[in-house]
């Protein structure tokens, strides 16, 4: 964390980092918000949106006064110090033409910087929601969201993206957030679909979605926004970014390919779904490995994924028992393992001087598994104890539209 002269700051680099930070606050809003939105029941779909919206507001405000300099000031291997609590040292001196920047990413604004970090922070929090739809409190939602962003996310975006974070130092490679993001979310929303039980007639009657178009619209969003979450990682304008967004491309490609394969042969039909499903597998899956391979390990990786995720959400799914409502561990979590672990098998050492080790990437997700359910299982006991997880059985049967917010959607 220091003061540089504007001049050292590469205009380039900070275009595309601003760029791809409004790329991947488009993934959540409206990306999220619609491709949830459209999977659940016609009475949840407005207290689904509106709860993406306030996770995205509640988690600004965390980010902006602790999460941030949690999780990307030095400190101990385990959590970063309070020297940008409030975003404090962000500081802009035109007239001595100075500029704060972060050890981190010294070639573009600090501001810049947290910013597009504040995105990831958004997103990952927005994805735990998919497991809870249509049951919980909205009260409980934003404590969850205010807790979790805090408690839970800012130390496991520590341990891997700030220099001294214990598995940065062991060596893990997570370019742009297998590990911190979805295997994050992914656990945390298996341990919140336990914790609040099954929807009132889960696995006995039919759950129509919303819109199955709507879910698609969100689904191109996440495809268009990823490029500025992986190839933004990079946190330059260079070869390396034009590489992430490449096999970014690939991968989802290659996942939606192989879920709508096996869902033929399964099924004997390819859907929408599965296909809006695979192409975030793949997404998924490339994340963390985006900046170390080449565009045919991507194919592999995507491809991998998409059969994964399918039999993560289907068989996989079954086998639990929990009612993960749209599939956020199937997916997000099962693609999540399976991009950490292929990117210690794919990781080129030509590309970022980084060879990958299976066994770290292991331990990696491991450590992030059992902490984000051991984090996620203390915070709904404090939301249980707040304010109550889990609406009344009254309120499940009306529709949170209703019930939580009064409101319904049009004719």
């Amino acid at each position: 964390m220091a003061l540089v002269p504007q001049a050292s700051i590469n205009a380039a680099d900070t275009a595309w980092m601003m760029t791809s930070t409004a790329l991947v606050l488009l993934m959540t809003l409206p990306g999220i918000a619609l491709f949830y939105a459209g999977m659940v029941r016609r009475k949840n779909v407005l207290a689904t949106m509106a709860a993406v919206v306030a996770i995205a507001a509640a988690v600004s405000l965390t980010w902006f006064t602790l999460g941030y300099s949690l999780a990307f000031t030095p400190g101990w291997p385990w959590l970063g110090g309070t020297g940008r609590f409030w975003f404090s040292g962000f500081e802009y001196l035109k007239e001595a033409g100075q500029i704060a920047v972060s050890h981190v990413a010294p070639n573009v604004p600090e501001s810049v910087y947290a910013m597009f970090q504040l995105t990831f922070a958004i997103i990952t929090t927005a994805l735990v929601l998919g497991a809870f739809v249509e049951r919980m409190r909205f009260s409980a939602v934003l404590w969850f969201a205010l807790l979790w962003s805090v408690l839970v996310y800012a130390p496991v975006a520590h341990w891997v993206w700030e220099p001294g974070g214990w598995l940065a130092q062991m060596g893990a490679l997570d370019f742009a957030g297998g590990s911190v993001v979805h295997v994050n979310a992914g656990i945390a929303g298996l341990v919140c679909a336990y914790a609040l039980g099954p929807r009132k007639g889960y696995g006995r009657e039919a759950f129509e979605p919303y819109s199955l178009a709507m879910t698609m619209m969100g689904a191109g969003l996440l495809w268009v926004g990823w490029f500025g979450f992986n190839a933004g990682s990079a946190v330059a304008a260079d070869g390396r970014a034009g590489l992430a967004m490449l096999v970014t491309h690939i991968a989802a490609a290659a996942g939606a390919m192989s879920w709508m394969v096996g869902e033929w042969i399964v099924r004997r039909s390819p859907s929408l779904l599965g296909l809006c499903s695979g192409l975030v597998a793949g997404l998924v899956a490339i994340t963390p490995a985006a900046g170390f391979v080449t565009p045919l390990s991507a194919l592999a990786i995507g491809a991998i994924a998409g059969l994964a995720c399918y039999w993560g959400a289907t068989g996989l799914k079954h086998m639990l028992g929990a009612d993960d409502s749209l599939d956020v561990f199937g997916v997000h979590g099962i693609g999540g393992i399976v991009g950490a672990l292929l990117t210690g098998v794919f990781a080129d050492a030509r590309i970022s001087g980084a060879a990958g080790n299976v066994l770290t990437q292991a331990i990696a997700v491991g450590s992030v598994a059992i902490y984000s359910a051991a984090g996620t299982a203390i915070v709904l006991f404090l939301v249980h104890v707040l304010v109550g997880l889990r609406v009344d059985p009254e309120s499940e049967q009306l529709g949170l539209d209703l019930a939580q917010h009064r409101e319904h959607l049009g004719a």
